[in-house]
């Protein structure tokens, strides 16, 4: 079979052989049950993850890439556990010079599948509808400092939106929500559960790294998005002269609050009507994206991690509804990618 080359991972299948570029967004070094190492690996690029071995037969065991790193490889696409997995004959951290054979960071690195300035419109018309000029205010400013990172940050490691431009679509997809959700229920103050949405998770921007890096950072680690957004809040309130403190501690315990229990890092559970509009809307945004992102790659019955159950995922698309184009090399006019360290 010749080998497919440059084709995203979402349209691997089992018995493919592939050759291509790859973001490194996980490299272990292991032992099997042999005393012999092996490398477990994560393989991303903007359509998907991938797990992936390097045996330790392979002549790519020792080769010099880490994670976060792009690399060029070789590989066999199989299955383990109903799952595609590639088998790594080849694989080197990627060069300039791969440019001409197809290498572009813009393609291996996952990002928000909507259209980012679309996403960003609709954010800023919904926050302009707020009412009360020091929470208007509050809403502008904020966009106003932290906007662009909304652009570039993921809302989570793994779990959820785990993507470039991922906060900004989590942001906007549940200020939308909320706002609809406010117009059902009047004893809501959509003002205040709208900022509340601003800043659930603000503090991800210093939680968790940009992509493709996509990792806690040391203060992540040891203080956490929850307290870190609730920081940014009092910083911003403060900018803005005589903020009432009776709404500024109701947007506090929005944050604190809104993943909803204490084993789920909440400091403090929901104790208002709009703290738990606020946590029911994430929760459910967050849940759904996970179920969105793994039927990209997956159908039927699938364990999902992230919610501690199996989940139904839809039917297997048939060969014959696929719209991908011929990927040949005899068709596609891709030059043979080398391979080797000193290419």
């Amino acid at each position: 079979m010749p080998t497919r080359q440059n084709i995203p991972i979402a349209e691997w299948q089992e018995g493919d052989s592939v050759a291509g570029f790859a973001l490194v967004t996980r490299k272990e070094r292991r032992q099997d049950r042999n005393a012999r190492d092996y490398i477990d690996l994560e393989l991303t690029d903007n359509t998907g993850t991938v797990f992936a071995k390097i045996w330790a037969d392979s002549a790519a065991l020792d080769a010099d890439f880490k994670a976060h790193d792009f690399v060029a490889y070789r590989g066999a696409v199989k299955s383990y556990r109903d799952q595609i997995q590639l088998s790594i004959d080849q694989c080197r951290r990627a060069t300039d010079s791969d440019r001409e054979h197809g290498f572009d960071e813009a393609l291996l690195i996952p990002s928000t599948p909507e259209d980012p300035e679309d996403l960003w419109r609709r954010l800023e018309a919904l926050y302009q509808t707020i009412e009360r000029p020091h929470l208007d205010r509050l809403a502008r400013e904020t966009l106003a400092i932290h906007g662009k990172a909304l652009e570039e940050h993921p809302a989570a490691k793994t779990i959820h939106h785990a993507y470039r431009g991922g906060l900004l679509e989590h942001v906007v997809s549940t200020a939308e929500l909320a706002s609809m959700v406010a117009g059902h229920y009047p004893e809501l103050d959509r003002d205040l559960l709208l900022i509340g949405v601003l800043f659930h998770d603000l503090g991800k921007l210093l939680e968790i790294g940009a992509m493709p890096a996509n990792d806690y950072t040391t203060e992540g680690q040891l203080v956490g998005h929850v307290v870190m957004g609730r920081d940014l809040l009092r910083e911003r309130c403060a900018a803005i002269p005589d903020f009432p403190k009776k709404e500024q501690v109701h947007l506090e315990h929005l944050v604190l609050s809104h993943q909803g229990r204490l084993e789920y890092g909440s400091p403090i559970e929901p104790r208002t009507a709009e703290a738990l509009a606020l946590h029911t809307i994430d929760n459910l945004d967050a849940k759904l994206a996970q179920l969105r992102q793994a039927a990209r790659n997956q159908s039927g019955f699938q364990y999902m991690r992230g919610l501690g159950r199996w989940m139904y995922l839809g039917s297997e698309k048939s060969a014959g509804d696929s719209d991908a184009p011929s990927t040949d090399e005899s068709d596609t006019g891709v030059q043979q990618l080398e391979l080797n360290a000193d290419s």
